[in-house]
């Protein structure tokens, strides 16, 4: 029987947790934005970790260029701090990557607001209503 909530998964949130915190008090980068963590995928051999962030407030690409950038070029400190933290054997190397899907679920969810609105300002005939 398989586990519900394998050793990796528990890694991941374990690491989101820590390296919310971390960035949070340790990253002193200007050009680190407010950063979220959404999400850890820690692979099988816990040799790798991708972290996905989203910027909160930044909405150009350069910006959130800039903050990846950044935070790919601080992942060998905060590796550091993430074992001194955390009781692992071996800590995974951090991958940081923009997280589109607030993005798009803003946009999907505005797509949506509108063809409601554009919808109620059409009156329903009585045909449409026998089909």
């Amino acid at each position: 029987m398989a586990k519900e909530y394998s050793r990796t998964q528990r890694i991941g949130d374990q690491m989101q947790r820590e390296l919310a915190q971390l960035i949070r008090r340790e990253v002193k980068d200007p050009r680190v934005g407010l950063v979220t963590i959404t999400a850890v995928e820690v692979s099988r051999d816990v040799g790798h970790a991708k972290i996905f962030i989203t910027v909160m407030g930044e909405d150009s690409a350069e910006e959130i260029a800039q903050s990846i950038k950044v935070l790919n070029a601080a992942a060998g400190f905060l590796r550091m701090q993430l074992a001194r933290e955390m009781k692992l054997r071996s800590v995974p190397q951090l991958h940081f990557h923009y997280d589109e899907s607030v993005v798009r679920g803003a946009h999907l969810s505005a797509l949506i607001e509108r063809a409601v609105a554009e919808d109620s300002q059409h009156p329903s005939t009585p045909e449409d209503a026998k089909e």
